[in-house]
């Protein structure tokens, strides 16, 4: 059963690896990797993301508890991974902010996406998109208050207003595609009309093409990261995200909330995806934590073959004996 999870997920790594040898071995230079991230993430996923959503079953209504438990586990790990910043390294505020963003952000997109896809097909989609429409807002939210709060803390400066820092955060999601795009399916769907043929097809047409070119996109943009100093808080922060925050989000969704399943399956996979490059922006803007979230990022995607496996793996197992 492992060896079969391990062939299912294996191509998906297969093609982050490709990306990243273009890359480092400059088959493609810079500016066409540049150029293909932008590519995905302005046109391809949000295609993707709207033709899902349009398509989907949400007659349940809002998904409550599937969103309780998989921010349970965020909450989890970004609370464990501030305080042993903190507390075991005795780093300041802003590291702090960083070292949980690092342990909770996961890359719901670039590697979320692709790997359900491959594992459930459109079925786990639906939830993985569930998550996905809150999970960027909520984050970057969270993200953007908690820092700028935590760079007041250093500084020995009053917090900004929250009014302000939610406004600034609600702006920058304003001008997102991915949001865009939910936002759009949710309104289409209001209409009631179905989607031309030529339209459907075209979006297939562009949508197909979301999930490869993501996995080479990131593969090529783990170039810039790699291993730095600071190996032993990146380590930790890596063992939290790829294993107790999925462990949270599954116990949380299958014995509190009890959902199905697939739901809790997808669920707990998704915690499980790698840390998300948007660690290593908010350490760039704020200028500490560089090692450690570049670290945190480069650990989880290398080993995520096997942890996601072994995921996937005790799921079906845990599932199969129920």
């Amino acid at each position: 059963m492992l060896a079969q999870a391990l062939s299912i997920v294996a191509p998906v790594f297969v093609l982050i690896g490709i990306g990243y040898t273009l890359a480092k071995f400059q088959v493609f230079s810079q500016a066409v990797s540049d150029a293909l991230g932008q590519f995905v993430f302005v046109v391809a996923i949000p295609v993707l993301v709207f033709r899902t959503l349009i398509n989907a079953d949400l007659s349940g209504g809002l998904p409550l508890a599937l969103w309780a438990s998989y921010f349970l586990g965020v909450a989890a790990a970004w609370g464990l991974g501030t305080a042993i910043v903190r507390k075991a390294f005795g780093r300041d505020a802003r590291a702090g902010a960083i070292g949980g963003i690092s342990a909770a952000f996961a890359n719901t997109v670039l590697v979320g996406l692709p790997l359900v896809a491959s594992v459930y097909g459109d079925d786990g989609l639906v939830p993985l998109l569930l998550i996905v429409s809150i999970h960027l807002a909520v984050m970057t939210v969270a993200m953007a208050v908690v820092m700028e709060r935590a760079a007041a803390s250093d500084s020995g400066q009053p917090s900004p207003p929250l009014g302000r820092l939610l406004a600034n955060a609600g702006r920058s999601l304003l001008k997102n595609p991915i949001i865009v795009a939910i936002v759009l399916a949710f309104l289409w769907r209001l209409t009631g009309l179905d989607v031309p043929a030529i339209g459907q097809d075209v979006l297939n047409r562009i949508g197909a093409t979301a999930l490869p070119l993501a996995l080479l996109s990131l593969g090529m943009s783990l170039v810039q990261y790699g291993m730095r100093g600071n190996v032993l808080p990146g380590l930790i922060l890596s063992v939290i995200k790829v294993v107790l925050m999925p462990a949270v989000v599954f116990a949380v969704s299958a014995f509190v909330f009890q959902l199905s399943p697939l739901w809790t399956t997808v669920a707990t996979l998704t915690a499980g995806c790698p840390t998300g490059v948007n660690a290593y922006i908010f350490a760039n803007r704020y200028g500490t934590g560089h090692a450690m979230s570049a670290n945190a990022i480069t650990m989880t995607t290398l080993s995520a073959v096997l942890t996601t496996s072994l995921w996937i793996w005790f799921l079906d197992t845990w599932y199969a004996l129920g």
